[in-house]
């Protein structure tokens, strides 16, 4: 085993694995309404191609985490039969989701090895959720919220998009939902990942704002940062707990302050293309050699060269708002959260 460095030092440990590039919803900041061009089924990496890319990273590099995303996972049939493939392996196994279909499937995804999961409430107002996702599904995504705490798993993180005019006025509204509900909540500045190209600087709500917003009515105490150490994971989100001790919050200031500098990331589309940052212009096609004709026992060897080689080409940060910054040619449904 040898770890896996990028050019900047940085090593990497944490796989995210897009498992689909369906979804239930239609959120404006990730899909368009209608008219996205979907994967055909036999383009879909399979769970056995997606596990051994796994364990090739666990065995060859020492990666310790894999985070599970889509589209929306849950809508692919038998995720829990992935999720026990790559239990044995030992590592984190967490998750990101919209949470619809958690209230059916939080405790089979939790039997088969499931550890924590990031929900996505970008509203509590139902016309305001409603217009965001497109979907009246808000009820749901907090009986998932709920089913997930039932189930066992720990942490449950609700993830919040802030957009001016759209739902900033919500964000305490939202941390004290967090506080009721003994979640996290994590703050996530807008991003340029939007299918329909709308984003523009302005409607970025800076990370320093939420948090004055929250620590008006919530005091707030500033946490160290998660895995400043190297013993843990560099976890994005800037952390503060409540002055009362009822949970702690986080913003992921990925425009305004970018956690680049930490990032011990990569991540898989559907399709089996690496990717080396959710911005990165170019992609290492792992699917390729998965389905070529080579040997069964050169495949480990060759899979493991492609994943050097994509790492070799990953940035120092992403640009945002520079004037060098080129927008990726996918949104983020179809990159994976």
């Amino acid at each position: 085993m040898q770890p896996l460095i990028d050019p900047f030092g940085r090593r990497v440990t944490d796989l995210r694995v897009s498992i689909t590039d369906r979804c239930n919803f239609r959120c404006t900041y990730c899909m368009p309404q209608e008219g996205m061009p979907w994967l055909e089924r036999d383009e879909l990496l399979t769970y056995e191609e997606q596990a051994r890319i796994v364990r090739v990273g666990v065995e060859r590099f020492g990666f310790d985490s894999v985070r599970i995303t889509g589209g929306e996972p849950t809508v692919r049939a038998h995720l829990p039969r992935l999720i026990a493939m790559i239990a044995p392996l030992g590592i984190d196994i967490a998750m990101t989701s919209n949470g619809v279909k958690l209230p059916e499937m939080a405790h089979d995804l939790a039997d088969a090895g499931l550890r924590r999961i990031n929900v996505s409430l970008d509203s509590l107002r139902p016309e305001v959720f409603r217009e965001l996702t497109r979907r009246d599904d808000l009820h749901r995504v907090i009986a998932g919220i709920d089913a997930a705490i039932d189930a066992g798993l720990s942490p449950v993180k609700v993830n919040c998009v802030v957009m001016r005019g759209v739902n900033d006025d919500e964000v305490v509204d939202l941390a004290a939902f967090g506080r009721d509900r003994g979640v996290g909540m994590r703050f996530i500045e807008f991003m340029p990942l939007d299918a329909d190209g709308q984003w523009t600087r302005d409607r970025v709500v800076p990370a320093h704002e939420i948090l004055e917003r929250i620590d008006a009515v919530f005091p707030l105490e500033h946490l160290p940062v998660a895995g400043a150490n190297h013993s843990e994971h560099v976890e994005p989100a800037e952390r503060f707990r409540y002055a009362d001790g009822i949970g702690d919050v986080g913003v992921i200031a990925s425009v305004t302050e970018p956690f680049c500098e930490q990032c011990d990331r990569i991540r898989m589309t559907a399709e089996g293309k690496l990717r080396t940052c959710l911005f990165a212009l170019e992609e290492f096609d792992l699917r390729a050699i998965l389905r070529s004709t080579a040997p069964d026992d050169e495949l480990d060897d060759r899979l493991a060269d492609e994943i050097v080689r994509a790492v070799g080409t990953k940035w120092a940060g992403h640009r945002i708002g520079q004037v060098d910054f080129v927008r990726p040619d996918r949104s983020m449904s179809q990159i994976g959260g």
